[in-house]
């Protein structure tokens, strides 16, 4: 569908985001059809494919790219899926992609020395420790799963597809995992639709936590590019994003910070209270005589129906 020039673009391009939102998951292969067969080199060197785990493993394929916020965003729980379950049922794989926001430092791959540089930037800064292929320069697998920019798909032991996500979301993807492996060990079946066969939730909090510390892998010039094109939504989203940026690298720090915040907040209004209470104890009198002040000035008011 798109030719080598056009797959890997110079310059993110505000029709492109429009296109994502409307298509959903557009000409991507669907729940239920054989997985389109693939090999790729790995970044440790490795030929791996496909059709190898069929009958043995279920494999977790996803797509993303450093400049990528959705990947970048979904990182983490996919790291915390693949603690999760067991390697012996369950291969991530990590396919990378083109440059999602291509800049001066990351720009459009002409290479696979390229992009392969560009994926073990994203693997030593996000800590993928599961496999990551290299995709063709011309994008030919990520062209036959649709060419979504963070997608998704579970194949299953029998070689197909049981389940999609759009956007990487960890939470459906884990009960997806979690219920295609119980129909496995129980039912014995390798292949089942799970979970309802696909998400389509793009989580919109995490991808503004993570925009500007994607875009900003690509260079300054990627940045310029992506306010330009997006206009007061993307220069609000980066500035937010920027602002945020603490909270989407450290979020165990950013918590601990803000409960101290609070406590202390919360420790200030109780030395107060606690502070006013004594000195009312002390001159109970005084206090009295405030109270009927307030009182007298207060029966004045309603006199005259204020």
């Amino acid at each position: 569908m798109f030719g080598f020039s056009r797959y890997n673009y110079d310059r993110f391009r505000r029709e492109m985001l429009e296109n994502n939102v409307h298509d959903r998951f557009g000409h991507a292969p669907e729940p239920g059809d054989a997985a389109p067969e693939f090999e790729l080199r790995s970044l440790d060197g490795d030929l791996v494919k496909l059709s190898s785990f069929k009958g043995s493993r279920n494999v977790v394929i996803t797509f993303g790219s450093a400049t990528c916020p959705q990947t970048a965003a979904s990182i983490g729980g996919l790291r915390s899926l693949v603690r999760e379950f067991p390697a012996s049922e369950v291969q991530f794989l990590f396919l990378y992609v083109r440059e999602a926001h291509p800049g001066a430092y990351l720009p459009p791959h002409h290479r696979l020395e390229d992009k392969a540089r560009a994926a073990m930037l994203l693997r030593d800064e996000e800590q993928i420790t599961w496999p990551i292929l290299i995709d063709e320069l011309g994008g030919d697998v990520h062209r036959l799963y649709g060419a979504l920019p963070n997608a998704s798909f579970l194949v299953d032991k029998s070689g197909r597809i049981a389940y999609r996500s759009l956007a990487s979301h960890a939470a459906s993807l884990g009960a997806a995992l979690e219920e295609l492996l119980e129909n496995q060990q129980e039912r014995g079946q390798h292949h089942t639709l799970v979970h309802g066969g696909e998400d389509t939730v793009t989580p919109s909090l995490k991808t503004f936590l993570n925009a500007y510390r994607a875009i900003e892998r690509g260079g300054y010039d990627a940045v310029v590019n992506f306010r330009g094109e997006l206009g007061i939504p993307g220069r609000a989203l980066l500035r937010g994003g920027r602002l945020a940026r603490p909270v989407a690298e450290h979020p165990v720090i950013a918590a601990s910070t803000a409960v101290g915040v609070l406590a202390a907040v919360g420790l200030g209004i109780w030395a107060g209270y606690e502070l006013r209470k004594r000195r009312i104890a002390n001159r109970p009198y005084q206090a009295y005589r405030k109270l009927e002040k307030r009182r007298a000035k207060d029966d004045d008011y309603d006199f005259f129906g204020v």
